[in-house]
């Protein structure tokens, strides 16, 4: 059997065989505030996150003047001060990432640019997230991949064709990645989240580890995904419903985080499987469950076996089962058995 893909992130092995790798994204929930940002990584790591995502905005190389008259579906401000207001600069960025890993998490973020892709770099980031935003900026994703970090891939916003010329870039840098579906819609109503389209994404490209980078309110759809096969669950994090940061209406709480990092736990284990291999372990309910053949009348010797003399009865321990009961009418009995006896072969002409 080919091996699963797997993908390695500092010293955690990500893919299907391993258990879900929840990111907790504190993104720009800190609203450029460094005290803020911290106090969201402990609130994470106490709940027992492994990875913290940023996102590493250098508004300068990222955006034009035009983005100052672009609103976002969930704000009244334009991106561009949105941005510029909750970015963090580079020794601040690099203080909480340096914070991060002194609690032990691994940091990774997402460049909106190719400066900050530099900066990340620089960091010595273990791996890249690229944002939906950025699946079809196959300029920028190839500027990322020579690096020869893992790259994680959000996907929303784009089909499978437009997929495939990042996957393409991937495969040619021989860089270790992983395709995340998403919908970008902050937040999601559960109608459009299409678990079906990470599906899709596992058969497109089988050489990927896939997950779900998920704006929902609530660790459904990511319990959901795991069912299906994800190997990463993205949310939004914040330490506080009673912040204003962009995503907090979409982010989950500590108490959420936890309950979704043991709920992956528990789905990766109950997942696979087939249902033509029965498991040893239910011998011990199969014994008193199943029914085998019973005398229900006193059978002579050379007398045959009809409805009127055997029927099939718990428990399952005898040795003729239910499903050979019509096989054994118009046979003969080898010797005289008393009634509410389970029959064996060895009693069958």
């Amino acid at each position: 059997m080919k091996p699963e893909p797997e993908i390695i992130i500092g010293n955690r092995k990500i893919g299907y065989n391993h258990d879900p790798i929840v990111i907790a994204e504190i993104g720009i929930n800190h609203q450029g505030s460094l005290i803020v940002a911290k106090k969201m990584v402990d609130a994470a790591i106490s709940a027992g996150a492994e990875i913290i995502k940023h996102q590493t905005h250098i508004v300068s190389d990222e955006m034009s003047n035009l983005a100052k008259k672009t609103i976002p579906g969930n704000s009244d401000r334009s991106i561009y001060d949105i941005i510029e207001e909750c970015a963090l600069d580079e020794n601040d960025e690099q203080e909480l990432m340096l914070y991060c890993q002194s609690k032990g998490a691994i940091f990774i973020s997402t460049p909106f640019s190719r400066a900050a892709a530099n900066r990340l770099q620089k960091f010595d980031i273990p791996a890249f997230k690229i944002g939906s935003g950025e699946c079809n900026n196959y300029p920028l994703i190839e500027y990322i991949s020579n690096f020869e970090k893992p790259i994680i891939l959000s996907t929303g916003m784009n089909n499978l064709k437009s997929v495939r010329k990042a996957v393409y870039i991937f495969r040619k840098k021989n860089t270790p990645f992983a395709l995340l579906h998403t919908t970008n819609l902050y937040p999601t109503p559960p109608s459009l989240v299409r678990l079906g389209a990470m599906s899709d994404l596992q058969k497109a490209f089988p050489d990927a580890v896939v997950g779900l980078s998920d704006h929902t309110t609530d660790n459904l759809s990511c319990l959901g995904a795991v069912a299906l096969g994800a190997s990463i669950l993205e949310r939004h994090f914040t330490d506080s419903r009673e912040r204003t940061g962009p995503d907090v209406i979409c982010s989950m709480d500590s108490k959420e985080l936890a309950e979704l990092i043991k709920g992956s736990k528990i789905l990766k284990q109950e997942r696979g499987g087939n249902k033509n291999e029965l498991i040893k372990e239910e011998q011990v309910t199969r014994d008193f469950a199943f029914a085998t053949v019973v005398t229900i009348a006193k059978v002579k010797k050379g007398d045959m076996f009809s409805n009127k003399n055997i029927w099939v009865k718990r428990p399952g321990v005898g040795e003729i089962q239910a499903e050979e009961y019509e096989s054994l009418f118009s046979k003969k009995a080898t010797r005289t058995i008393d009634i509410d006896e389970h029959l064996k072969w060895e009693d069958v002409d």
